[in-house]
């Protein structure tokens, strides 16, 4: 190794390639990596939450990913401030020595910018520039809240998970939830490019009930004289529905890592709090945090105006199925949750659906301003 101890600092803002690069080469050349995740309190992105997305994906046991809060302004011509942001910044590294851990000066200080020479005069250590023009990598932070769609290919899967833009399409049984989700999702995707990655995430509510029957035929014994269990001898518990919001948030999570700038589902915890209630008759706390755990944007609801009901033998009645959509809405309004009811004949629903959503891509996203020179 040629350094002994190399910092990164940044503000990562959120990470991208550039960054990755940048973290990448210092720990090539370096023993030990120190980065630091310089946050201001003005700054929309966790401080938390970039340091995670980093420590996730620099595994290098050599490289220490450090939280630091530094609402410093900006002014390199400034002696003072530039000492107020190297204090924030060895503040973030006392972190390891505060835990008894000895940690040697740090020798060198990578940097694509053009204060990485002052900065790394200020830490006594040499200044390595990494791609400076931005040649391998043409973003920045900048570039990237500004635009995500248009620098989405930078961007990790735990950061992509977190800008994708999540609609949901719901609404009782049988009225043709899984058709919209699956059409809405191949919609975007033929539009090519970014968008070519552009995903659906199946129900897992059906799946999990067809596993829970499954295992209830399992332990029936024939030789009882009962007939074998059907779906109204299920007994449900609010750890069921727990399981199904959190395994359903699971698979939104995988596929928005490896997806597209929006994620379509069909259903998530929301719905499933409404299934708790159809069956249980109350609240479902546990379902609820998984609901404000994982941000969604948009709720399709499906109106069973001009589908006829169709039992495929795992349904409720079309009784049910009104109530369903009542409660769907009723519960949409009162948590004033962003939504359309689509309507009519597939071709109009797809054509609302794809519109609202059309609407919620251009709207962005809103990151707060950092603070500048």
């Amino acid at each position: 190794m040629t350094y002994a101890h190399g910092l990164v600092i940044g503000k990562f803002y959120p990470p991208h390639a550039g960054h990755h690069h940048l973290i990448d080469t210092a720990a090539a050349a370096c023993a030990r990596v120190s980065v630091v995740v310089a946050a201001s309190g003005v700054e929309s992105v966790p401080l938390p939450l970039r340091t995670a997305w980093l420590r996730e994906t620099h595994r290098q046991p050599h490289v220490e990913i450090f939280p630091a809060v530094d609402d410093a302004e900006i002014d390199y011509e400034s002696d003072e401030i530039w000492s107020a942001h190297v204090a924030a910044f060895r503040a973030g590294l006392a972190m390891r020595s505060g835990l008894g851990v000895r940690v040697p000066p740090v020798d060198a200080v990578f940097s694509s910018e053009a204060y990485g020479p002052e900065l790394a005069e200020r830490f006594s250590a040499v200044h390595v520039p990494v791609d400076t023009p931005r040649d391998r990598f043409p973003v920045s932070g900048t570039a990237v809240r500004g635009d995500p769609v248009a620098n989405w290919e930078f961007l990790a899967p735990p950061v992509r998970a977190h800008l994708a833009r999540r609609v949901v399409v719901t609404g009782a049984e049988s009225t043709g939830t899984t058709t919209l989700a699956r059409a809405l999702a191949d919609h975007y995707a033929s539009r090519g490019g970014v968008w070519a990655a552009t995903r659906w995430v199946p129900e897992y509510g059906r799946t999990f009930t067809e596993e829970k029957l499954a295992a209830a035929r399992r332990a029936h014994s024939p030789g009882s004289g009962d007939p074998s269990p059907w779906l109204d001898d299920l007994v449900w518990e609010p750890a069921d529905f727990r399981r199904i919001a959190e395994h359903h948030a699971a698979l939104e999570d995988a596929a928005a890592r490896s997806g597209s700038p929006l994620l379509v589902c069909d259903t998530d915890a929301f719905a499933t709090a409404v299934w708790h209630e159809r069956y249980l008759g109350g609240p479902a706390p546990a379902v609820e945090a998984v609901h404000e755990r994982v941000a969604h944007h948009l709720w399709i609801l499906t109106s069973p105006e001009d589908i006829p009901f169709e039992q495929d033998g795992w349904r409720d009645g079309e009784s049910i199925r009104s109530w369903m959509s009542r409660r769907f809405q009723e519960e949409l309004e009162r948590r004033h949750l962003p939504h359309i009811i689509v309507t009519g004949p597939h071709e109009h629903r797809l054509a609302a659906a794809v519109e609202a959503t059309d609407a919620l891509l251009t709207e962005g996203w809103t990151f707060g301003n950092p603070p500048t020179p």
